[in-house]
């Protein structure tokens, strides 16, 4: 059975109706009469031949269809949106990156990652996203963003349409402020017996390995903070209240970065960065440049 295409205006008022959840509101948004509104949502869903959404008491609710139709919708008006930047950017002559940085992920590390795309041939404007590593992934495979810079790779049997690539592998050093890192350098290991630390949450990839190592080494710290948020363990971290864990870096980045100094190394902790990109037929020549610079070392210099 042949079908005409959509009519994109009603498409776009059923995209706004999924999105507030009811046609008043939906309405409100777009300026529109209550009537009018429910009417061209009818010709849609009889051009369909299905039903798009259910009621239930005052709420929509989307039908199988109306689910299908909404993940298609979000692709098309999303990428009308991405197609109306590049017309703003066209005379511009810098091109846009649009970066999504994992908020487990540390933020000089993510400077150290995005430090290649300053020195391409093409200026390059940066627009930094940062969020959970999952609605991340999700704004990912909308094309909302370019690339994704993160600490873990994506999980198998996902269906997102995105892959992994790895940027680096570092050991991890243990930190702190200059009067804390003086009283526990020596004997390190041993001397983070009942040391003051500070920790990622458990849901971090990184603090199953960093108990390990603290099991392994019979060492039983004085846990004085737990953090979900790196920049905040950081800032703790910085003002003296305990010591931290961070990525294998220069020693200067260290003292500039987090106002901190070197107690010791932990090569048996290894971080992985990555950088995960979705499935595109035109490659962006800023996230081709980061994933370049593995095989030239960039990212690991010391």
């Amino acid at each position: 059975m042949n079908h005409a295409p959509p009519n994109f205006r009603h498409l776009y008022y059923f995209w706004v109706v999924a999105k507030e959840g009811s046609i008043t509101r939906a309405a409100e948004r777009l300026g529109l009469a209550i009537q009018t509104v429910s009417t061209q949502l009818t010709l849609l869903e009889q051009a369909f031949g299905k039903a798009l959404f259910n009621q239930q008491g005052r709420r929509l609710n989307l039908t199988e269809a109306g689910r299908l139709a909404l993940s298609y919708a979000d692709q098309i008006f999303l990428l009308g949106e991405q197609m109306q930047e590049a017309l703003d950017a066209s005379d511009s002559a810098r091109i846009r990156l649009a970066v999504g940085i994992s908020d487990s992920l540390p933020k000089f590390t993510a400077y150290r990652m995005l430090e290649v795309t300053t020195q391409l041939a093409i200026p390059v404007r940066l627009v930094c996203h940062e969020d959970e590593y999952e609605a991340l992934l999700g704004d990912l495979a909308l094309h909302k963003l370019d690339v994704v810079l993160t600490d873990r790779a994506v999980p198998t049997g996902t269906t997102l349409r995105v892959f992994s690539h790895l940027l680096s592998e570092n050991e991890m050093y243990v930190v702190g402020a200059p009067a804390l890192a003086k009283n526990y350098r020596k004997d390190f290991p041993a001397s983070l017996h009942g040391a003051p630390i500070l920790l990622p949450t458990r849901n971090n990839a990184l603090r199953g390995k960093i108990d390990d190592w603290f099991e392994r080494h019979a060492i039983r710290p004085d846990v004085v903070g737990e953090f979900e948020d790196n920049a905040l363990l950081n800032t703790f971290g910085r003002r003296g209240l305990g010591l931290f864990f961070t990525p294998a870096a220069p020693v200067a980045d260290i003292k500039v970065q987090l106002g901190a100094e070197l107690v010791g190394r932990v090569p048996e902790v290894r971080e992985h960065f990555y950088a995960i990109s979705n499935e595109r037929k035109i490659k962006h020549p800023a996230v081709e440049a980061i994933l370049a610079a593995v095989h030239k070392e960039a990212l690991d210099r010391e």
